[in-house]
């Protein structure tokens, strides 16, 4: 199934560089841009990431519903554009945002702070001088 209608307003040298899977969609990392706090993941298309930029408001592509999505238009718990990069890959983007409430669909913060799995903790080993 199609992520989306397949037109957009994305700048075509934006959509160039995009590498986006098998649904037309690229993963889209939310992070608090003051306290580098990692939010949330979801998923944005060319026509989401044209909203972004263009609206100061973090809009995703819902898979679920199959619809856009800007983020706290129901809730109340916005995101507010600070900054928007693509990963050296470009198949991911980081949005550096204000987020107002709960990043999280459940309520919380953020949506990875209630099931922290157990690991062993590394240890980088002491420098030679």
């Amino acid at each position: 199934m199609s992520a989306a209608p397949s037109e957009s307003r994305l700048d075509p040298k934006i959509a160039a560089r995009l590498k986006r899977d098998a649904d037309g969609l690229v993963a889209a990392i939310a992070q608090q841009y003051d306290t580098g706090e990692v939010l949330m993941l979801a998923w944005m298309n060319d026509e989401a990431l044209h909203r972004t930029l263009t609206t100061g408001r973090a809009t995703y592509w819902s898979r679920s519903r199959q619809e856009y999505w800007v983020k706290g238009e129901s809730s109340g718990h916005q995101q507010w554009i600070k900054s928007v990069a693509l990963d050296c890959d470009s198949d991911a983007i980081l949005l550096k945002v204000d987020q107002v409430g709960a990043a999280c669909h459940t309520g919380d913060r953020t949506c990875f702070d209630a099931d922290v799995l157990d690991a062993v903790v590394g240890e980088r080993p002491a420098e030679r001088p």
